[in-house]
């Protein structure tokens, strides 16, 4: 299938994100031939929770992952699958759709970013870009695919605009109001089920690695070359073991997972039927039944292969399980990379590693999960950013 688009200005319309060729190794990440030019009429969604670091502060670095994360089950839910270009930070989530979707696009950002404030007392901040102002301003949005396993892709951005369309965001400009209060997404299959993941090499840590604003893209590109050389070498991992992580009590986190199927007013039918589901799966991964098409250790095994560890949206993210003596090699590295105006970065150790999961259905091989560090992630790694150039 042909997969040329012709420029920046190209129209390849709703299959454009289904066409992208996919590549599945990550240290390609910067071979800019990947990338391709999202289309004109397309738009970017985008979400921030503001004063994100505060709430980690204060503990609430589950609430946080699990706000960010409802951004992408409400939109996949809207659209009926999780085929679609998105990228997940810790505490904001972004995604590109095609113009004629941008309606259902906002309902769900307008419905999360009401559930979260009256779930959680976030303020999520919440727009829609159209690809076409962010090129007007100068900047450019591209687009690859990489598959961290056969079963699951996750888009990878370049070209500056995404970030560009971020920090409009922050300014204010192409805001989208909440819905009205008591306004529920669908979230459906979204879970927090597991138990924090200590770390097998000593340290969990966030990193984020921003281009400088005067860095040129070569000096860039073989800076983070160097990075995921040390992080694919046997001092550091991915942060969730072969086995997968242990699933929670039954209990343990109910409250939580309570408020994705209706705010703190669910009735009690629903929440009977959720802790029998939360039962129910305890006993089928404690025991390891298999129960109809579902296999446990099936489930585990591409738990682990589809998990979003490592990404790249405008810049370098990542959560590994490694020893100290590498965090602190990596830091250096990043130091000097920021004393020669390379680079910007924020790193952020952490004793232990946490996994939001999108699992429209368990019987499928498609699931989603998203880790962060447990501590902050990468929300403390963005605010501990060191200036480069």
């Amino acid at each position: 299938m042909d997969t040329t688009i012709e420029g920046a200005g190209g129209r390849t319309g709703s299959d454009f994100y289904a066409r992208l060729p996919v590549f599945d190794h990550f240290s390609q990440l910067t071979d800019p031939k990947l990338y391709m030019p999202v289309p004109d009429d397309w738009v970017l969604g985008l979400s921030d929770i503001v004063r994100s670091t505060s709430a980690v502060e204060a503990g609430r670095y589950k609430e946080v992952n699990t706000a960010a994360a409802s951004v992408i089950a409400a939109v996949s839910n809207k659209l009926g699958t999780s085929a679609f270009a998105f990228v997940f930070s810790g505490d904001g989530a972004s995604f590109a759709l095609p113009a004629s979707q941008s309606v259902l696009a906002r309902e769900a950002l307008s419905a999360v970013a009401a559930w979260v404030r009256d779930s959680f007392g976030f303020e999520l901040r919440i727009a829609l870009v159209p690809v076409s102002e962010i090129r007007a301003e100068g900047h450019d949005v591209r687009i690859a695919r990489f598959a961290a396993s056969p079963d699951v892709s996750y888009a990878m951005f370049s070209g500056g605009g995404l970030a560009h369309a971020e920090r409009r965001m922050k300014e204010g400009a192409f805001a989208i109001p909440p819905a009205q209060p008591g306004t529920l997404p669908d979230l459906t299959g979204l879970t927090c089920r597991f138990d924090e993941i200590r770390p097998e090499r000593g340290v969990i840590l966030s990193l984020i690695l921003l281009p400088a604003l005067t860095a040129g893209t070569e000096a860039f590109n073989a800076l983070v070359g160097q990075v995921l050389s040390l992080a694919e070498g046997q001092e550091a991992g991915r942060p969730v073991p072969e086995g997968g992580p242990t699933l929670s009590t039954p209990f343990r986190g109910f409250g939580l997972e309570a408020k994705t199927v209706g705010r703190n007013g669910a009735g009690l039918v629903t929440l009977a039927k959720l802790a029998g589901l939360r039962l129910l799966s305890f006993m089928i991964f404690r025991f390891g039944l298999t129960i109809g098409r579902f296999d446990p250790a099936r489930y585990r095994h591409q738990l682990v292969e589809n998990t979003d560890f490592r990404k790249f949206d405008d810049g370098l993210r990542m959560t590994l399980d490694c020893t100290p003596a590498l965090a602190d090699r990596l830091e250096a590295l990043l130091a000097e990379a920021g004393r020669k105006g390379t680079a910007r970065y924020g790193l952020h150790r952490q004793d232990a590693a946490l996994m939001t999961c999108f699992v429209p259905s368990a019987t499928r091989s498609d699931h989603i999960h998203f880790v962060d560090g447990a501590m902050g992630g990468y929300a403390m790694a963005a605010r501990a950013l060191k200036p480069g150039g």
